[in-house]
């Protein structure tokens, strides 16, 4: 019989609703804590999801009998030290993207997990969606030949008061980490890191990136067109162009259920496939295999792809000039 995987949630924000919703919905899973600053906070959010520990520091939460992985979904600028937290107990991590907020700290965060020997992954829940796994799949075939340029988008309203988290720059807000990581995510995946970066943001009131927008330069006179924003609504596609035709994910690309693929010289087609629950569901599925098998990081989003990752933003940002006051590095 498969081992029951006890799972602990790290500050039960927003996101944390949406992957305990997802984790009941896992076999051989279960929330088995939960840590908040406020114990109330904790003890209401274990009473909804049936979780048997509530705890009102996070430093409680290294004791918990029993624990076997925890969910690190602080605001950004939390992710360095919580993930630290539990790899330094040699207690395994699945940490809320983005991984961190500087490449520096997301190297000392891969360090620590190495050399505690102790599992490590970032929650970039897009690379284990169907439908995104599938695309992959196609890509790798040559389905629609050589890949040219990537179009990708990924802005919102982001109809907050200017005090919340993701207008404040000191807590790593603003629109490239909240949502630029997704399309930069993308061209990483499928390219690497790019020999060439430009890219410029507008800032708001509060200093915070409310748009940014990045063109990647890669050998082989390959672009990766990108953009991101908190203040205007974007169709959030993907457009992949290859050689012999174009395939389109559709809204969101991030969790797509539907794509589309016009070819140059054939009729088009379209490919629709479901996610389970919110989609954390699916991430949840390889973090939990990986630690059956023992594994240190995942196979198919290792550390090194979300060092890869970060560097490219911190590119972003020197281009751009954005900047997250007193970050720690």
């Amino acid at each position: 019989m498969e081992k029951t995987i006890n799972w602990g949630i790290l500050a039960p924000g927003r996101i944390a609703h949406k992957f305990a919703h997802d984790l009941r919905m896992v076999e051989g899973a279960r929330l088995h804590a939960v840590a908040s600053r406020s114990l109330e906070r904790a003890a209401g959010f274990a009473a909804e999801y049936g979780a048997p520990h509530a705890y009102g520091s996070y430093e409680e939460l290294l004791d918990c009998p029993g624990l076997d992985v925890v969910y690190v979904a602080s605001p950004h600028t939390g992710h360095f030290g919580h993930t630290l937290l539990c790899l330094e107990r040699g207690i395994p991590v699945l940490c809320e993207k983005p991984f961190a907020v500087n490449a520096a700290q997301a190297r000392k965060m891969v360090e620590t997990a190495r050399a505690n020997n102790t599992f490590l992954m970032e929650a970039l829940w897009t690379r284990f969606i169907p439908l995104f796994k599938e695309a992959l799949r196609l890509l790798d075939s040559g389905y629609i030949g050589a890949l040219k340029t990537i179009r990708a988008d990924f802005g919102f309203r982001a109809n907050f008061p200017p005090e919340h988290r993701v207008f404040n720059p000191a807590l790593g807000g603003g629109s490239l980490l909240d949502v630029g990581i997704y399309p930069v995510f993308l061209a990483t995946l499928l390219w690497g890191k790019p020999e060439g970066v430009m890219a410029s943001a507008v800032f708001g009131a509060s200093g915070a990136d409310d748009s940014c927008a990045m063109i990647l330069e890669y050998p082989g006179n390959r672009l990766a067109i990108l953009d991101c924003s908190l203040v205007v609504r974007t169709e959030i596609e993907a457009y992949l162009y290859g050689e012999t035709g174009t395939m389109c994910l559709h809204n969101r690309f991030i969790n797509p259920e539907e794509l589309s693929i016009s070819f140059y010289e054939k009729s088009a087609e379209h490919i629709a496939m479901p996610c389970v629950g919110h989609g954390y569901y699916h991430e949840i599925l390889e973090v939990n295999e990986c630690l059956r098998q023992g594994k240190k990081e995942s196979g198919k989003l290792p550390l090194d792809f979300s060092l890869q990752l970060m560097e490219t933003l911190d590119q972003v940002r020197r281009e751009a000039g954005i900047v997250y006051p007193g970050e720690q590095v």
